[in-house]
């Protein structure tokens, strides 16, 4: 029986699924934040556009 933990745990499968998990998740909340952040500096830019062609 002792055996069976043992081998349960030096067992790190699972560890690298839940690294490569995190990474992943880690980038995409950086990838929202930075077009969030573009997305509404461009929409200024193109508002202050069209207002001036309108003129």
């Amino acid at each position: 029986m002792t055996s069976i933990f043992k081998r349960f745990a030096s067992d790190e499968s699972g560890a690298t699924a839940i690294e490569y998990g995190l990474i992943a998740s880690l980038i995409a909340v950086a990838v929202i934040t930075v077009l969030t952040s573009i997305g509404g500096n461009l929409n200024t830019t193109l508002t202050k556009v069209a207002t001036n062609l309108g003129k």
